[in-house]
């Protein structure tokens, strides 16, 4: 058995300390003495088992075995002391002598001993003073000092170190020392949270993003709650398990984040509109959602994702990216701060304009008078339609279409107060009294305000006609209810389906359904009937069948608004040629929002912005060969519904078909003028000072610059 020999020349601690000019860490003279006791441990009980143990087993039956410990196989189990003695004497070696011949490995520890004191000694000249770390012993057992471990009692040190450096030079340098270490053991988990301030990782590209499209305008942004989110992404975190809960809950932040931070309805609405969700085809729903994309904005995010890729190999661009939303974060703060005097006028000014608004049209009515016995008869023919504005009308270029100039009154500045259909069928249904605010409409009015029940009550047969089957959004029950409008609606079996709506019921062609109805009140023996026609033609999510059908609902928009007014024509030309006397009022319910806006996509409706709630209303008088005399009046003031009862009101006391001539002027004189306000459940819009301002629920008031801007270039 072979054993190696290894003779060092122990070198001293303090030769080696007094070449550098300083103390060197204990560890490096630990290894020489650990070396030096394994050396003698190793060599007594190789000298204590030769000489005193006798091996009782036969040399035959050994096998050699390694001399440092190496792993064996499962059940081999490694050679015993007395074995390797019995291998020994049988293969004829001698005894190892312990001042000799020693195991590798005890003079292994006291030669890398060796070879770690020159490098540490060089260390040291190298960069100064190397205080000795606190290293945690075992409990009771105290460490030496630096002088003890130089060999010198602590008199010696002291006595030295007076006459070489003095007290102070002596302390100095290992006081300057400790607060360093010190220094660093605070300064770590600092600087560990200041590099996590600058590795966002791969939420820097998301809040880059957000960035991004904040200043495109797509989005709005709230800095304090984005600033909130970030600190806890980089909160250090040393559990696995934490870690990956922590990404999925971030996640789902992220998510509702970015929804708070669009200019997406409130998830409260969203909730109160779940079941009118529920029932819109997957056509119309994928349509919607894709309304969300754009090419443009996508790509350009794109872009910056790359560029931030790119860019983040070289520089810390978290630092960048959280310096933005402190920024953000200030200068949103600081024009809060500025103009906080000047919200809180707009505030009071705005609720005072809004309180006396309604206090006023409170008061306001009008009162329909029982034609005479003698008087001509005539019919009332109200055409309500969906989905149609001045903004959409300009959108597809329809404006000067020939029905425009056909109206004896067109007015310019209709409010239809609402962006939906059922809370517009409900204002025009009591248009006889002034406009009432969202949260009250679903209550009991006075009988006075209904329009079709005071039309029964002055002696008009009320006629129900739609060209759907008014089951979406209960709409039929909210015209009998909240309506006052019992009649039961027209049948439209046989009749030529034209559309298909976003729920897939049918949607009948506009003539057709005209036409029926003015085939049955030809046959009809009532001498005055009031018809009210409501039409979904204009519908957003409505598909056409046929050649020219459009999976985008907005593409198609334009055939279908322009077939809608050359079949109102052409019904209005088939009324006047049948000898028919009639008033005919168009008012539409609200908008379509073909074109949209930053702050809601094309075809949402959920804030009743005037480019929705502007809506052309048009009234013809036709039949019986009466003539009017003059132009056309177009009315540019802002009206609502209380000027269409007006102008019933007055046909009612001075029937347009008495002299068989009429001047349109004489239906307008005086005719109620009201302001701007367009409300829903949590918006309201509202004008002053021909300023529009918008206030989400009890939030403050903000000007719509949207439409200010659109209006100022008009």
């Amino acid at each position: 058995m072979n054993h190696a020999t290894y003779k060092p020349d122990v070198s001293n601690n303090d030769d080696v300390s007094r070449a550098v000019g300083r103390e060197l860490p204990y560890w490096s003279g630990y290894l020489d003495r650990l070396g030096e006791q394994v050396r003698k441990t190793a060599s007594t009980n190789i000298w204590t088992g030769e000489s005193v143990r006798v091996s009782t087993t036969d040399a035959s039956e050994l096998k050699p075995a390694p001399q440092h410990r190496v792993r064996s196989p499962r059940g081999d189990r490694r050679m015993s002391a007395e074995q390797r003695r019995a291998l020994m004497q049988a293969e004829g070696v001698q005894p190892v002598e312990h001042t000799n011949e020693l195991p590798a490995w005890s003079a292994y520890l006291l030669k890398l001993g060796q070879q770690l004191k020159p490098g540490v000694a060089k260390a040291a000249k190298a960069q100064g003073s190397v205080p000795a770390y606190g290293i945690r012993r075992p409990i009771g057992d105290r460490r030496t000092g630096p002088r003890q471990r130089r060999g010198q009692s602590s008199s010696e040190s002291i006595a030295n170190t007076r006459l070489d450096r003095g007290r102070w030079r002596y302390f100095a340098p290992r006081l300057l020392g400790r607060l360093v270490v010190n220094l660093r053991r605070v300064a770590d988990p600092l600087e560990k949270i200041a590099y996590a301030h600058i590795s966002l990782g791969i939420w820097g590209y998301y809040f880059a993003a957000k960035l991004a499209l904040f200043g495109l305008g797509a989005i709005s942004f709230h800095p304090m709650e984005n600033l909130l989110f970030a600190a806890l992404l980089l909160l250090p975190v040393s559990s696995r398990l934490l870690s990956r809960l922590r990404a999925i809950f971030a996640t789902l932040l992220a998510l509702a984040l970015l929804y708070y931070d669009s200019w997406l309805p409130d998830v409260g609405r969203l909730i109160t509109q779940a079941s009118q969700l529920s029932d819109f085809s997957w056509a119309y729903a994928v349509e919607l959602s894709g309304r969300f994309f754009s090419w443009q904005i996508t790509g350009l995010v794109l872009a910056l994702s790359i560029a931030y890729w790119i860019v983040s190999r070289r520089i810390r661009v978290g630092v960048f990216i959280v310096l933005s939303m402190l920024m953000l974060w200030g200068w949103q703060n600081a024009a809060r701060l500025s103009a906080d005097k000047a919200t809180l006028n707009a505030d009071l000014d705005m609720n005072k304009v809004l309180q006396d608004f309604f206090l006023k049209e409170a008061q306001r009515s009008t009162l329909f008078v029982t034609p005479q016995t003698d008087a001509v008869p005539f019919d009332v023919i109200f055409i309500h339609v969906c989905s149609l504005s001045w903004d959409d009308v300009r959108a597809v270029g329809l404006d000067d279409h020939p029905l425009w100039q056909r109206f004896d009154i067109l007015m310019k500045r209709f409010n239809s107060a609402a962006s939906y259909s059922g809370p517009a069928a409900i204002h025009f249904m009591r248009a006889k009294c002034g406009q009432t605010e969202h949260g009250v409409m679903y209550t009991t009015v006075a009988d006075k305000c209904y329009l079709m029940n005071s039309l029964q009550l002055s002696g008009f047969e009320p006629n129900l006609v739609l060209n759907h089957d008014g089951k979406f959004d209960d709409f039929l029950g909210q015209l009998k209810k909240h309506g006052r409008l019992n009649a039961p609606p027209m049948s439209l079996e046989g009749l030529d389906v034209a559309q298909h709506a976003f729920d897939k019921s049918p949607v009948y062609d506009d003539f057709s359904v005209l036409d029926r109805w003015l085939k049955t009140r030809q046959a009809s023996a009532s001498s005055r009937v009031a018809m009210y026609y409501n039409t979904v033609s204009m519908h957003d999510g409505n598909h056409v069948s046929g050649a020219d059908a459009s999976p985008d609902t907005l593409v198609n928009y334009k055939n279908r608004l322009s077939k809608f007014l050359d079949e109102t024509d052409r019904f209005l030309q088939k009324l006047e040629t049948s000898g028919r006397r009639a008033v005919v009022v168009m008012v539409p319910e609200h908008g379509a929002a073909i074109r949209g806006d930053k702050r809601q996509i094309a075809g949402l409706r959920e804030i009743p912005t005037p480019s929705i709630s502007l809506v052309p209303v048009g009234v013809k008088i036709v039949g019986g060969g009466v003539q009017r005399e003059g132009d056309a009046l177009t009315i540019d003031q802002p009206t609502s519904y209380l000027a269409i009862s007006h102008i019933i009101e007055r046909t009612l006391e001075q029937s347009p078909f008495s002299n068989g001539r009429f001047r349109s002027a004489d239906y307008v004189q005086n005719y109620p003028h009201t302001r701007f306000v367009s409300q829903n459940e949590t918006v309201t819009v509202a004008e002053s000072q021909g300023q529009y301002y918008l206030s989400r629920g009890a939030s403050q008031w903000e000007a719509y610059t949207e439409f200010n801007t659109l209006e100022a270039g008009r």
